[in-house]
């Protein structure tokens, strides 16, 4: 009994990918990766805008937890964390160091008085300037 074997294909049908489409394949995932990662990076500098605000925020109660215990505002951030000379019925530490920097490292501004209220807390975005637009742009306690 003999076997039948397919015919040899000729070298013309198994040929691979042509010059052209190998670059095409190429164009098409770099193009796939580039909007990848601008989603990507583009998703952290939201979350670090995101994180700011609600940094400033519970910085801004152990504000008013330190003008509670003291009677008082604080004259600096750095009362939060260390108990001022002249400060009576301060309980703290109300803040860490750390806490007293932006997610970009950036000291967090404080003034009191403040413009619209007792005081204001201002993390001066990822540039670390006044002003300043899309994330580099001031975010503001309200």
């Amino acid at each position: 009994m003999r076997h039948r074997h397919a015919p040899f294909r000729s070298a013309a049908r198994q040929r691979g990918m042509s010059l052209i489409e190998i670059i095409i394949v190429i164009v098409l995932i770099g193009a796939v990766l580039t909007f990848v990662g601008s989603r990507v990076l583009g998703g952290s500098d939201r979350a670090k805008v995101n994180l700011a605000k609600s940094q400033l925020q519970t910085l801004a109660g152990k504000v008013e937890q330190f003008q509670m215990d003291t009677g008082r505002l604080p004259q600096s951030l750095e009362e939060l964390v260390k108990a001022p000379a002249n400060a009576t019925g301060w309980l703290g530490p109300y803040a860490k160091e750390n806490e007293l920097r932006d997610p970009w490292n950036n000291a967090i501004q404080y003034r009191a008085p403040g413009e619209a209220g007792p005081f204001d807390l201002v993390s001066l975005g990822a540039d670390g300037q006044q002003g300043g637009n899309s994330v580099a742009a001031d975010i503001r306690y309200e």
